[in-house]
């Protein structure tokens, strides 16, 4: 099993001055500690006005950042979103093609649909088109970063004439893909389509083992990639601390997950929000023993994740593993957690935890494989390509010259 770090960079209320600032240097810190420690991949989403919740609304920023203070981690969206109203696709082929050459190759182009009134609305996108536009979208972008030239495009909701997107990235033909899943129907969906599923939804072995059985059968008997190259693989979301004493681990982290979870609920379920006035945190705190007398902490679950001792969370990580999750990614910064609290744990796992787990990836990653060598195949057969352009079929376009500034009106004089 591969492990990851996740940051959705919250900022729960009242906000002091340098707040922000501090968030994002402890943020880059922590990255850079998981990169020396051996953590395999660093996650960042996109998110837009979702106060406290997350403050990450420029995800490629982040992550150019810590490529330059990093060697080794993969760097990865977790999510990009893909509706036209957030990001063009030849403006998201270009950043991600910008992000794998400064990173050494190292992008994890996580892609996703949007789901809160608060980022749709807030960019005038008509929820009843973002899967659509998602599924669109992430295809001809995989076409622009691997296609020279792009042969153009025609579609429903957007159109692009032949143009060479550029530069292109280091890891040809593109980074591998992920989608955010919420729910089996997505996790099924990205089996389809050849993408690696990332779930955000907490879910307990059962069911876990569902998804996943779920997730390769699909992949096995019904894929046709999306892009030019498939990624398989499935990962999970879960909480994070660790610590010798239980109760000092949930002490640590509980309470941050207990936010996370809650401030996702009242912008994506239940919540009425006021833009800049509402106080989420304190809504928490004001619902907290009831949150607490209906969460299930004496064991590890679900709910509380990879947070107790080193032995709880190795038992409950090996759990996972035998289930064939490929790749448990931790968020340790939510709520009000500590930033020396975050690094003491990702330390103490290095150390105790993930060696073991380490050791065995290369031997499963050549079993897998060569398990999924010849469905990979088959799944390429089914695939059909956008056809490129013959030399004789791509169009010269000469410059505008002159002529887009002669007929410009001439700018307004203060004075006049």
């Amino acid at each position: 099993m591969k492990f990851g770090i996740f940051y959705e960079h919250q900022l729960p209320k009242p906000w002091t001055d340098g707040a922000e600032q501090r968030l994002f240097d402890e943020a880059l810190d922590q990255v850079e500690l998981a990169d020396q420690l051996g953590i395999d991949y660093a996650w960042e989403v996109e998110h837009h006005f979702l106060e406290e919740y997350s403050h990450s609304s420029a995800p490629e920023v982040f992550l150019a950042a810590a490529s330059q203070r990093t060697q080794q981690i993969r760097l990865g969206h977790g999510i990009m979103l893909m509706p036209n109203g957030y990001n063009h696709p030849a403006r998201a082929a270009e950043r991600i093609a910008t992000l794998d050459l400064v990173s050494h190759g190292r992008v994890e182009f996580g892609t996703g649909e949007s789901a809160s009134r608060s980022e749709l609305e807030g960019f005038d996108i008509d929820p009843a088109l973002r899967r659509e536009q998602w599924r669109e979208n992430v295809e001809q972008i995989t076409n622009m970063l691997a296609m020279d030239p792009y042969p153009g495009y025609e579609g429903k909701h957007w159109s692009m004439p032949p143009r060479n997107v550029v530069p292109k990235p280091v890891q040809r033909p593109h980074p591998p893909l992920w989608v955010a899943c919420s729910n089996r129907d997505t996790i099924h969906l990205a089996a389809q389509l050849g993408i690696g599923a990332l779930t955000f939804t907490f879910v307990d072995y059962d069911e876990a083992k569902h998804w996943v059985d779920d997730y390769y059968d699909t992949f096995k008997n019904e894929c046709v990639p999306i892009g030019h190259a498939v990624n398989p693989n499935i990962a999970l979301v879960t909480g994070f601390s660790v610590h010798p004493d239980e109760q000092e681990a949930l002490d640590r982290g509980i309470d941050g997950l207990r936010f996370f979870q809650f401030a996702l609920g009242h912008f994506y379920r239940s919540g009425a929000h006021k833009p800049g006035r509402t106080d989420i945190w304190r809504q928490y705190e004001a619902n907290r023993d009831q949150i607490i007398a209906g969460d299930v902490t004496g064991n590890i679950t679900a709910s509380r994740g990879a947070i107790g001792t080193p032995d709880q969370v190795r038992n409950h990580l090996r759990r996972f593993a035998e289930i064939g999750v490929d790749q448990t990614v931790f968020i340790q910064q939510g709520g009000n957690n500590r930033h020396e609290h975050i690094t003491d744990s990702l330390r103490l796992f290095a150390d105790e935890v993930m060696p073991e787990f380490h050791a065995e990836e290369a031997e499963r990653q050549r079993a897998k494989a060569e398990e999924l060598a010849p469905y990979i195949e088959a799944a390429f057969a089914r695939k059909q390509y956008m056809r490129p352009l013959t030399d004789d079929e791509i169009v010269p376009f000469e410059a505008y010259g002159n002529t887009v500034a002669e007929e410009s009106p001439a700018p307004a004089v203060s004075g006049d």
